[in-house]
């Protein structure tokens, strides 16, 4: 068969779960590059994010949703709908579950939405590192009990296993189609949206339980300065209470250098270019629940 003779397939994949079942280590993994933000707290996505993989026969577009959870706050009523509309948009889902809690009952309400939809379910099994064989099979046999999937692979997102399995049962979903995005892009956010996410990144890894889902950050000025080359990013770090500043801040300002340093070398490393950022910490209270804070911050209700 010449090159020519060769059919192209595209398509979107979403992955989804409920919270810290790891799946924006598993994007990560399936694109082979980081490019979404992982904690071991919930509800770490806020947004889709996208990435993108390209090979010789097929261009996969992940979306990582914000995972299915019971919402507390305007915020997390957007997550979830977020989740629940991309359902109806892609071409395969991948639910993703946790191997050493295959029977979670979290993980029903997200099976019983996946009843009303008539997209392909592949059940990826993450984690599978972390308990033994056996395990993984009785846990693959209780799962078919549940939800009628089109395809189950058990992967470890952390230690890469069966991730290019995985790779290519995804896409065997996918229709025939062109090329979405140009060869060697890894997704399609834009600087500014990683370099916040960056940031907030950082902020989960170094403060305290009751500062992270707080905590949203806002690029002000993004430009590259002449002649240099420098990217320089002005950022406000929001917060909800003063409390919480405090801590974001730290003392003599150690917090808020910490956090500054570890994301401009993650960003250097990412870009490819060297990044001057300007971090300031602000309160807005409540913000969670402001509709005009979640829309200036980019979460925007569909009205589709």
């Amino acid at each position: 068969m010449t090159d020519a003779d060769r059919t192209y397939h595209s398509g979107f994949v979403a992955l989804i779960g409920r919270p810290n079942v790891g799946k924006s280590t598993l994007l990560n993994a399936l694109v082979g590059q980081k490019i979404a933000i992982m904690s071991n707290r919930p509800q770490t996505t806020r947004n889709q994010i996208r990435g993108v993989l390209t090979t010789d026969a097929a261009q996969m577009v992940f979306i990582d949703t914000p995972g299915i959870h019971r919402p507390r706050h305007r915020l997390g009523e957007f997550m979830v709908e977020t989740a629940e509309r991309t359902l109806r948009e892609v071409d395969v889902i991948a639910w993703v579950c946790d191997a050493t809690e295959p029977n979670d009952p979290g993980d029903q309400p997200i099976l019983e939405r996946l009843q009303r939809v008539e997209t392909p379910v592949v059940c990826v099994i993450n984690k599978v590192d972390a308990v033994a064989k056996p395990a993984v099979l009785v846990a693959m046999d209780a799962l078919r009990q549940r939800y009628p999937f089109s395809e189950m692979v058990p992967v470890s997102a952390k230690e890469g296993t069966q991730v290019t399995v995985l790779r290519e049962v995804l896409a065997q979903y996918l229709p025939e189609g062109p090329q979405y995005y140009p060869e060697g892009m890894v997704t399609d956010h834009p600087e500014r949206f990683l370099i916040a996410e960056t940031i907030r990144e950082k902020v989960l890894h170094l403060t305290r339980e009751e500062v992270p889902h707080s905590v949203m950050v806002d690029i002000e000025q993004l430009e590259e300065r002449e002649p240099s080359g420098v990217l320089y990013a002005h950022a406000i770090i929001y917060t909800e209470r003063d409390s919480q500043k405090g801590i974001l801040i730290g003392k003599r300002g150690a917090m808020l250098k910490r956090v500054g340093q570890l994301a401009r070398q993650e960003l250097e490393a990412l870009l490819g270019n060297k990044v001057y950022l300007e971090l300031w910490v602000k309160v807005k209270k409540d913000w969670r629940n402001d509709p005009s804070a979640l829309y200036r911050f980019g979460f925007r209700e569909d009205r589709s």
